[in-house]
């Protein structure tokens, strides 16, 4: 899919999507202190609520773009949208934990459809020039979900308890999948692909985690994703209580305006992967911040900006290291499932080194981990630099 004139109105209503899947992960994450109302013998395991919609994705994330190909583009957006309004309309009605967690293990179903779909869409519904600006603004979907879980979320589940959170979910989920099943009835797509044999999915991810050009997205991505929601669960504790949910809204507004504002100007004149680079380091000396003044509001907002770099630039990355569809589903693919990796083990680690080492400890592992995904990135690019 080549086109000259980008197709804005799809580009929204696909990344209104994004909104609602991303939602899967912060319809917990903003309300796990709240959790323990609902099912109070959970313990620790709470943190598997936030992560286990992930568990689809790390297992099938790959070979996901297969089977959307396989199904079509349009048809798994729409049918995973619905998906999800079932289950988040499940979850409101006070599942036995097990169930619970059942449920959200069965959502990483829809989350994965979407998030894979997504992309190798957008990407095609946009015009070379502005293939930067319209990732940039998928990678926002997160981001954005957040801010609106804060500002409307929370509100909501003061008044009326965590379950109406859940309803209104599902509600959203379905009204986002009745729209999206009108907006893009018209919508040229990639032709459907017929589906290989079972046997021969497993020996596909090799080749792609071999080349330095379909992983190297996936790969800061990792790191990037073991943090993200992880900090926007665990930080929020050492910030002022009056102060929390205006920082809690404003720390994906931070994201979202540096990936679309100085992320896609940096773009203008490097390229995708040295934006990221540069958002790696940037992440790491917000943390160094937050070490020595914990909880501080502008060190919270400076690390969700310099996370919006990597977060843009990831996406950009995707489209720009591969030229053709096929390979850009098969780099969304492996995107997902390290995202979804680090969506699962992300927010369980910090809680770990919370428990073991304190906040040092935390802020130690968030530092290490933003650096991993710098050093990951200059590995891969002396990779593509070396001769054929």
């Amino acid at each position: 899919m080549v086109v000259q004139t980008t197709r804005w109105l799809p580009v929204l209503a696909i990344w209104m999507a994004g909104l609602g899947v991303a939602a899967q992960y912060g319809k917990i994450s903003v309300v796990y202190d709240k959790l323990p109302e609902l099912y109070p013998s959970a313990g620790a395991n709470l943190s598997f609520s936030v992560s286990l919609v992930g568990a689809v994705g790390i297992a099938l994330g790959l070979v996901a773009g297969i089977f959307v190909a396989s199904l079509g583009y349009r048809r798994t957006i729409v049918a995973c949208l619905w998906l999800g309004a079932l289950l988040s309309g499940l979850q409101a009605l006070h599942l036995p934990y097990v169930w619970f967690l059942g449920t959200r293990l069965v959502e990483g179903i829809s989350h994965l459809g979407v998030v894979v779909a997504a992309p190798t869409l957008i990407a095609g519904l946009s015009a070379p020039r502005h293939q930067g600006i319209a990732m940039s603004l998928w990678s926002t979907f997160f981001g954005v979900a957040f801010a609106l879980l804060a500002w409307f979320g929370l509100p909501l589940v003061q008044t009326w308890g965590v379950l109406a959170l859940f309803w209104a979910h599902a509600l959203i989920m379905a009204g986002l999948a009745l729209f999206l099943g009108y907006a893009l009835r018209d919508m040229k797509v990639p032709d459907r692909k017929p589906l290989p044999p079972l046997r021969s999915l497993p020996a596909l991810h090799w080749p792609i985690y071999r080349s330095p050009w379909k992983a190297a997205p996936a790969a800061g991505w990792l790191f990037y994703t073991c943090c993200f929601v992880a900090v926007l669960t665990v930080i929020p504790p050492y910030i002022e209580p009056e102060l929390r949910a205006f920082v809690l809204g404003a720390m994906p507004l931070a994201s979202i305006l540096s990936s679309m504002t100085l992320g896609v100007f940096l773009m203008r004149f490097q390229t995708a992967i040295r934006v990221v680079e540069l958002g790696f380091l940037l992440c790491a000396l917000a943390v160094i911040w937050l070490w020595y003044t914990p909880g501080d509001p502008l060190g919270c907002i400076a690390l969700a900006a310099a996370m919006g770099l990597v977060q843009g630039g990831s996406f950009a990355a995707v489209p720009q290291l591969n030229a053709i569809d096929a390979a850009r589903a098969q780099a969304s693919g492996v995107m997902a499932q390290a995202g979804n990796l680090g969506n699962t083990i992300g927010t369980p680690m910090m809680v770990l080194m919370l428990s073991f080492s304190g906040y040092s400890g935390l802020m130690a592992l968030l530092i290490a981990l933003f650096l991993a995904g710098f050093l990951s990135h200059l590995l891969l690019g002396w990779l593509r630099a070396r001769p054929a």
